[in-house]
């Protein structure tokens, strides 16, 4: 089992984290937002977390809220991120009412193994499919390798936010899909088409643009049969993300083991931030393989 964090995303910075929160800088602005990971104390105190925070997030039901501003800043801002011996990513940020700002930065080690993976293809424009795309971070990173990248998303407003970064980071000719994961693999299937890539990142729980109901423990084994059946047998790439408290690195590497071939092993483990504070904050479990 692997730990990744990332090392090199300097305008992000998780300053500190506990009591079921976490402090964060994105470019020159703090937020203060609920981490439910994050069940230990924190290492700063109140004083300090209120002194550095221009805004935080206050629930005001299990999946929406407002922020709170302490000091001065504006809804929205930009920030970039550089991948190693690669170009800069340009994102758009948001003080969204679901507590995202249209980022996840603990993802940085995983656009910088989509870019490099996408990189050592001989295949010209190699195919990648995005699957729950969000706002396209990882569709960036495999576009800016060359890649032919469909991304897609269940929510018309973030799959635009997506584009929105595609433009800020001059990069273009993403094809753009609203449509429900695994209604369209499905359909992809039958269509006989192959990717030399597939990313995975479903949420935990979720619903398509037609009321399609997604839950990760049910669903994933039957999706990961899906997408089986759309790599290409040559070069290809495989990304899965979960970020889910009732799966571990175990259940994940039992799954892809069983569903893929591969001439390489499956590399399995957790995404952590580490904090300035010396906490390692858990993000995700991941499992990954390229060849």
């Amino acid at each position: 089992m692997q730990l990744l964090t990332p090392t090199n995303f300097s305008q992000y910075q998780l300053i500190d984290s506990g009591n079921f929160e976490k402090l964060e800088r994105w470019g020159s602005y703090i937020t203060c937002r609920p981490e439910p990971q994050a069940i230990w104390d924190k290492r700063l105190s109140n004083a300090e977390w209120q002194k550095q925070m221009h805004v935080k997030f206050v629930s005001k039901s299990s999946s929406s809220g407002i922020w709170q501003n302490v000091k001065n800043m504006p809804q929205r801002w930009q920030m970039s991120y550089d991948i190693p011996q690669g170009p800069t990513l340009q994102f758009k940020l948001a003080l969204t009412s679901f507590k995202h700002v249209g980022l996840f930065p603990e993802q940085a080690v995983n656009w910088d193994f989509i870019y490099h993976s996408v990189k050592q293809f001989k295949t010209p424009a190699p195919k990648v499919l995005n699957l729950f795309a969000y706002t396209g971070a990882s569709s960036l990173a495999a576009c800016a390798a060359g890649a032919d990248v469909t991304h897609l998303d269940s929510i018309k407003q973030v799959v635009t936010w997506a584009r929105e970064n595609m433009e800020l980071s001059n990069l273009n000719n993403i094809r753009w899909m609203v449509e429900d994961a695994v209604t369209y693999a499905k359909r992809e299937v039958k269509r006989g088409k192959k990717y030399n890539g597939i990313i995975l990142d479903p949420p935990a729980f979720g619903h398509g643009p037609n009321g399609e109901s997604w839950k990760l423990e049910d669903q994933i084994n039957q999706l990961l049969k899906l997408v089986a059946q759309l790599l290409d047998d040559n070069e290809r790439f495989l990304v899965l993300n979960t970020y889910s408290l009732g799966l571990s690195s175990l259940i994940i590497n039992n799954m892809m083991a069983d569903t893929f071939k591969t001439k390489n092993a499956v590399n399995t483990g957790e995404i952590f931030l580490q904090s300035s504070t010396q906490q390692q904050l858990p993000l995700g479990v991941f499992g990954r393989f390229c060849e």
